[in-house]
């Protein structure tokens, strides 16, 4: 399983551990990454993405799964993300 978000792109990044005596060796900063069921209001049902700490607070501020994912660019987003960005889309596209 790869580490990064589904919603934001968002992996892993390098950089130093640095000691007192400044020596530095190589280490990896990971996402803070969380299985989550969000619920999406347009397909009524709830889908397991696995995002970072902050792609969830960024879903909650912008008003739901829905709403995110209309607003988001598609090339940000994994293949299981726009899977779902598609099916929103459409059953929109069908209520109207």
């Amino acid at each position: 399983m790869s580490r990064r978000c589904e919603l934001t792109g968002k992996g892993p990044m390098t950089g130093n551990n640095v000691s007192h005596a400044n020596n530095k060796t190589r280490r990896r900063f990971l996402p803070n990454l969380n299985d989550t069921t969000l619920r999406s209001e347009t397909l009524n049902r709830g889908i397991k993405l696995r995002i970072s700490a902050s792609a969830l607070r960024s879903v909650d501020h912008r008003g739901g799964l829905d709403n995110y994912l209309l607003k988001a660019k598609d090339d940000t987003l994994s293949a299981n993300a726009l899977k779902i960005k598609k099916e929103i889309v459409k059953a929109q596209s069908a209520e109207a």
